[in-house]
């Protein structure tokens, strides 16, 4: 029987040949499109519903950055099954946001995707409990019934290191209801939005960080494609720059950017939810020993050590992905030089 990863993988590779297969043209729409004052325009492509995890983009669409920069920027909300990587295939949008473990899936299925910024350098991704349950760990997890999403890679890293071996996991659709009403229950969570929709109902929650067991891929990664990067390298610049500056803008004040998310979020999303979600954010952009001049950045090793982790996973995919093709921080504003990224580890 095929492992979870694996099957996903192939699943996800039959799916996007036959997205392929119904265009003639794949990247014909992204073409130095003028608007009628004649900014550039970009698409940008959302992973999820308009959250604190977007504000950058936001906050540099509300304060008019992409404008001045000549852009003219619109922003597709995501959802549950939104098509990331067919959308950036196909030439419908120009970048688009995912976790650096999805564009090593998406690389090992032959797609050109290049991650050019990482909004944050640590995981979000946590398992929720309630604090009165007896888990104060991961090792103390046995007995548990697990809400989470079949096929992620840090379900199979958890489950190489035994954590999972007594844990009972069942599909998890995006509520907290189960965990506030049962202690016996466990959720995938991120840690600056699943924690107060808990609090929130008199539940008092504790956070098992996955990134403590040493998986920690960056998050709300700003990606586009190889094809874009040597055709447009203008365009992708102006992009990431005013992107990174939308960041350290929200971080600071985030009241235009928020109050563009909740105009285009219409699941239930609240002021509350989202300073919440900008506090937990900060540590998480912006870790201590990093400056906020250097937001975006990545490393060479961080990249290696994650296509190490994913690949002792499924060995079946060993050699099929480098690091070094996933990913370019020339555009960033303070930009290291590439043969620096490859040896400087952000501290």
């Amino acid at each position: 029987m095929l492992p979870l990863l694996r099957l996903r993988t192939i699943l996800f590779g039959v799916v996007l040949s036959g997205l392929v297969g119904c265009s003639s043209s794949s990247h014909d729409q992204l073409d130095d499109v003028k608007t009628g004052d004649g900014d550039r325009a970009v698409t940008v492509q959302l992973n999820w519903y308009p959250e604190a995890e977007h504000g950058g983009v936001y906050q540099a669409e509300a304060e008019g950055l992409y404008q001045a920069a000549g852009l003219s920027v619109d922003i597709r909300p995501g959802g549950r099954a939104t098509p990331v990587a067919p959308e950036l295939e196909l030439g419908r949008v120009h970048f688009a946001f995912a976790n650096a473990d999805d564009v090593v899936l998406y690389r090992r299925q032959g797609l050109d995707v290049v991650a050019v910024a990482a909004a944050m350098q640590d995981s979000p991704r946590c398992i929720l409990v309630q604090e009165a349950s007896a888990v104060r760990s991961f090792e103390e997890l046995e007995g548990i019934t697990l809400q989470c999403q079949t096929g992620r890679p840090f379900l199979d890293f958890m489950r190489g290191m035994g954590i999972l071996d007594k844990v009972k996991t069942v599909p998890y659709h995006g509520s907290v209801a189960s965990l506030v009403a049962d202690k016996n229950i466990a959720i995938q969570a991120y840690s600056f939005a699943e924690p107060l929709l808990a609090e929130q109902q008199g539940v008092a929650v504790r956070r098992l960080m996955v990134s403590d067991l040493g998986w920690n891929p960056y998050a709300s990664v700003l990606i586009t494609t190889g094809k874009i990067i040597r055709e447009q390298p203008e365009l992708v610049r102006d992009f990431v720059r005013e992107t990174c500056n939308g960041w350290q803008h929200y971080l600071s004040d985030p009241q235009e950017g928020n109050a563009m998310i909740l105009a285009a979020n219409e699941h239930g999303m609240t002021t509350e939810a989202l300073e919440y979600g900008v506090k937990e954010l900060r540590s998480l952009v912006i870790p201590d020993g990093m400056t906020a001049e250097s937001l975006g950045q990545m490393t060479m090793e961080r990249w290696e050590r994650l296509i190490t982790q994913m690949e002792a996973i499924d060995p079946s995919e060993a050699g099929k992905v480098s690091a070094a093709d996933c990913f370019d921080t020339s555009f960033l504003p303070n930009a290291l030089p590439q043969e620096e990224a490859a040896s400087d580890e952000i501290e």
